[in-house]
Parts: C-alpha cells; sequence; structure tokens
C-alpha cells in the first residue's frame, strides 16, 4: 500500500505542475531530491539503498524507491505518453546559423569543376592547382583557432556576421581574380569565413537546442554543407558551356550576393543562452531558453545547470575577450583526467573523418572519373553532381535518426561503411580496363562512400565535438578539434595528385581504406554514447 500511496502523491504533484505550466512554482528543493523530469542520478545504486520510513510503520523496498524515481523521470508518461514538439523556434534559429554554411559546401564545390577551366584559362600547371585547390584548409588554421576567441567576446552571433562579409568579399575576389597570386589571396580571404562558420555554427546549433532535438539541429551543419556542394556542383555544370574565360567566373561571382542576405539573417537571430550566462546577462538567457526549450520547467533546470557550468566573467575581464590563456592551459598544459578524455575523441574523430579521403573525392573525383574512363567534361561534372544528390540525401539519415539511433551506432556504420567503399574503389580502378563498365564501377563505388560518409562521420563529428566540450571550453574546444579537420583536410587535399603519382590512384584510395578501419575500431574502444544527455551532463559521463 505505501508505494500505491507514493506513487498518488507523485502524479498528484506532476499533475499540478503540468496544468500550471508555471516555473515560479518549481520550487528548488523538490527539484533536487527528484531529480525530476530529464534526467536521473545514475551514480545513485539503489541495490545499496537503506529502506525508506513510510506512513505507517512501513517500509519501502529499493526496487519500489527506483520505481517512483523512474515514474518522476518520465513526466511525459503520466500525461499520457505523449513526445513533446518540435520546438520550431529552436528550429529557425539552428537553421538561420547553419544556412552561412551553405556557401562554405558551394565554394568547396566549385574548385572541383572550376579548376578544369581555370587551368585552361590561365594556363595553371597541376602543382598550382593542387595548391590552389587544398590552400584554403591552411589558411583557415588562423581563422579557425581565433574562433573561439571571437565567439566569446563578439557572441556567437556577431562571429557568424563577419562569416559572411568574408565570403562575400572572397566570392567577389575570385571572380575578378586572373593570375595564380590574386586567386590564393581570395582563397585566403575566403577561409576567414570558412573557419568562423565551421566552427560557430557548431556550437551554436548545441547550445541553442532542447536535449530532445540536439542531434538532429546540430548536424545541419553538414545537411548545408552538403546542399552547397550541391550547388556549386550544378553550378560546375549549368556554366560549363560558357567561354572558358567567363564561365568559371560567373559560377564565383554568383556566391557574392547571398552571403549579405545571410548575415541580415543572422542578426535575427537571438544570441546563445551559454553565451549570455557566461556574461553575466541571466534575465536575457532565461528568455532565450524558455523559447528554445520543450517546457518552462525545462528551461530553469537548464538555467539552473548553465550556472553551475559557466564561469561569468567580470565586465573588465570580457571586455578583453576574457581569460584565454587559462582555457588553453587547462586544454592543452593541465587538462583533467575528463577532459582529455574529451580531447582524444573530439581529435580523433575529425582526424579520421578527413583522412578517410573525403576531400580526395569532393576535389579530384573529375580526375577520378577520368582515370576511369571518361573524357567528356560534361560527362564528368554530370557524375560529380551526382555524388551531391547522394550526400545530401544521405546525410538526412543522420540528421532525422541522430536522436533516436543515437550518435555512435551511426558512426560505426559509417566508418566500416566508408572503409568498404573505399577498398571497393581502389579495386575497381585495379581490376576493370578504362571504359564504360570501369566508370560503371568506379561512379557506384564514388556513390557508396559518399552515401556511407554522410550517415555518419560527416554530420556527426562536429555534432559529437561540440556537445561533449564542458561550456567553459567549448569555443576553444572545437576551434582545437577543426584546426586538427582543417590540417588532415590540408594535407589529403593537397597531396593527392602528389601522392597518386607516387603509389598510384587505387593505392591512395587503400591507404585511405586503413585509416576508416582504425577509425571504426577507435570509436568502438573510445567514444561513449552522448544520445539525451544535456551538455552540462558530459563531464560526468567522462569520468567514468
Amino acid at each position: 500500500m505505501c508505494l500505491k500511496k507514493r506513487i498518488l502523491f507523485i502524479q498528484k504533484v506532476e499533475d499540478d505542475l503540468t496544468r500550471s505550466m508555471a516555473p515560479n512554482l518549481l520550487l528548488e528543493k523538490p527539484l533536487k531530491a527528484a531529480q525530476p523530469l530529464h534526467r536521473i542520478d545514475r551514480s545513485h545504486n539503489f541495490a545499496n539503498s537503506r529502506p525508506a520510513p513510510c506512513g505507517g510503520g512501513e517500509t519501502m523496498a529499493p526496487a519500489d524507491d527506483a520505481a517512483a524515481v523512474l515514474l518522476l523521470a518520465s513526466p511525459t508518461k503520466a500525461a499520457g505518453d505523449k513526445r513533446p514538439r518540435r520546438n520550431m523556434y529552436a528550429l529557425a534559429c539552428a537553421t538561420l546559423a547553419s544556412m552561412t554554411t551553405i556557401l562554405m559546401g558551394y565554394n568547396l564545390a566549385l574548385m572541383s569543376g572550376a579548376q578544369l577551366f581555370i587551368q585552361e584559362d590561365i594556363g595553371l600547371s597541376d602543382e598550382q592547382i593542387e595548391v590552389l585547390a587544398g590552400s584554403i584548409n591552411v589558411f583557415m588554421l588562423v581563422s579557425i583557432l581565433a574562433a573561439g576567441w571571437a565567439a566569446d567576446v563578439l557572441g556567437r552571433r556577431g562571429t557568424l556576421v563577419l562569416a559572411n562579409v568574408s565570403l562575400m568579399a572572397g566570392a567577389l575576389a575570385m571572380a575578378l581574380g586572373g593570375s595564380f597570386s590574386a586567386l590564393m589571396f581570395a582563397r585566403c580571404v575566403t577561409s576567414v569565413g570558412f573557419g568562423f562558420s565551421n566552427v560557430v555554427t557548431s556550437v551554436y546549433n548545441a547550445e541553442i537546442s532542447p536535449p530532445s532535438m540536439r542531434g538532429f539541429l546540430s548536424s545541419f551543419l553538414d545537411m548545408f554543407i552538403s546542399v552547397g556542394l550541391l550547388l556549386g556542383y550544378v553550378s560546375n555544370y549549368a556554366f560549363a558551356g560558357l567561354p572558358v574565360h567567363l564561365g568559371w567566373r560567373v559560377m564565383y561571382a554568383a556566391g557574392v550576393l547571398p552571403p549579405v542576405l545571410l548575415a541580415a539573417g543572422v542578426l535575427a537571430m537571438p544570441e546563445s543562452p551559454r553565451w549570455l550566462v557566461m556574461r553575466g546577462r541571466h534575465a536575457e538567457a532565461r528568455a532565450v531558453l524558455v523559447r528554445t526549450s520543450d517546457t518552462p520547467a525545462e528551461a530553469d533546470l537548464r538555467l539552473k545547470e548553465i550556472k553551475q557550468q559557466a564561469v561569468v566573467k567580470e565586465p573588465q575581464a570580457s571586455d578583453d575577450g576574457g581569460d584565454g590563456t587559462s582555457v588553453w592551459t587547462e586544454l592543452l598544459v593541465r587538462p583533467s583526467a575528463s577532459v582529455r578524455r574529451i580531447l582524444i575523441c573530439v581529435v580523433g574523430v575529425h582526424f579520421v573523418q578527413q583522412a578517410s579521403g573525403i576531400d580526395a573525392i569532393v576535389l579530384y573525383s573529375p580526375l577520378v572519373f577520368r582515370k576511369a574512363g571518361m573524357s567528356s567534361n560534361k560527362a564528368m561534372l554530370g557524375a560529380v553532381i551526382g555524388v551531391g544528390v547522394v550526400k545530401t540525401c544521405f546525410v538526412l539519415v543522420a540528421t532525422l535518426f541522430s536522436d533516436r539511433l543515437g550518435r555512435r551506432p551511426l558512426l560505426l556504420a559509417s566508418t566500416a561503411g566508408v572503409a568498404a567503399s573505399m577498398a571497393s574503389l581502389g579495386a575497381a580502378l585495379i581490376i576493370s580496363v578504362p571504359g564504360a563498365a570501369a566508370a560503371a564501377a568506379t561512379v557506384a563505388s564514388v556513390l557508396a562512400f559518399i552515401a556511407a560518409f554522410s550517415v555518419g562521420l560527416g554530420p556527426l563529428a562536429g555534432t559529437y565535438s561540440a556537445e561533449v566540450m564542458p561550456l567553459r571550453l567549448r569555443a576553444q574546444g572545437a576551434s582545437l578539434g577543426m584546426a586538427v579537420n582543417r590540417l588532415t583536410c590540408a594535407l589529403v587535399s593537397m597531396t593527392f595528385i602528389s601522392l597518386a603519382d607516387a603509389i598510384t590512384m587505387p593505392g591512395c584510395f587503400f591507404l585511405y581504406a586503413g585509416v576508416a578501419a582504425a577509425g571504426c575500431a577507435f570509436v568502438y574502444a573510445r567514444m561513449p554514447e552522448t544520445r539525451g544527455r544535456s551538455l552540462e551532463d558530459m563531464d560526468e559521463l567522462f569520468a567514468k
């Protein structure tokens, strides 16, 4: 009878909370005692709990106590087992922030086709094309490492505005460039926008999202990059018929206006609530959390946890950008055990993402198709459009299922698929005689690689990195992970042609397959599941 009384009392309390939905009715002590609504104290061992006294001299068994806590942790069941609706305000904010990365994908894909016409128009060598295509990843290192500082000083929103300004200026400079040095300068300008948008978008989306849809919204980064890649491939194909000296310039000129419109849209977004708390602006942070949480009760819980994690800076320190030196010291010089484990996961997943050869396919797929026997530029660019379509479609799998299946299963499936498809691509280029059959086998292997990459490694590397970092280290930690990402990307993109000359093109793909296989083992051994956990709960996860 004691358990029934306890459950009836719990249901009455929850019914009162559901009817009122007023955050001022949530008293702090019951919140701490029961850990309600979203999180159970996983460190509590119910098997070793002492029986709790109950009315009438009865006692409540440990199993009954566990059942009561589980009931408290599942308020949706008390309300008829209805799942919370998608938070449309958080969805709109993440969409606006992520749209900047469309321009990043567009510029990356343009080089894949435009290099064919730039080389003919300006007379660049293969080595110059290789450097021009891959150098942006080296240039990005500065902006990536500065992105964490900029995001903490200017805010996530202000940094995204600067990213759009850089992308506009870079597209204009590319369209007007007439020499190798001018094009290199244009790539350098564009790299600032690439670095800022890559780092800050993933951080903003993770911070603005309620836990129930964080995986969904955080994967927007790669989804919008994929849309940009597809638009870039379509632009390659659409303008390929123009005169050689004009076509590639029109491709880049088409990317001048969109950043202006996106910058205006970014200004309409709210600032990240976690950044607002770090600046001591708690009322503004709560206002944003109320609009981006599933319930007002969840907003108060999130605000409380953020306050516990954040280091609120004095105004003078904030004006100077905070104690950035101490953050880097905590990250690299004297990391705690949990931070060290987190760093290994962040650096490892970013390295595997790029070392498995994605940029070799994105930038040099026309050369791969030519190796398989395709000779027409139109045919090669048409096949490249297929790459963009497959990438855009399969990234939706991660977007829709990362909150249902979890990050870890998708990453395991992705790395295994990437290893198998890269090995099949290398085999297709070795076994087949150049011609229609070889081209079909090569295109099929490339599309299989893109599909496998897009369901896990592509969208979830950034998602995982942004959500596991503690709040005080998040911006700089994301910058460090992205710096490793871009360094590895530069190594792949700036050595592919030379490496193919040294060990053959199939040898390159077998090498990438080996990296992906090692990455699968790394995910299995080192990366725990983060689905359903609050951002403030990650220290506990990695402390185990």
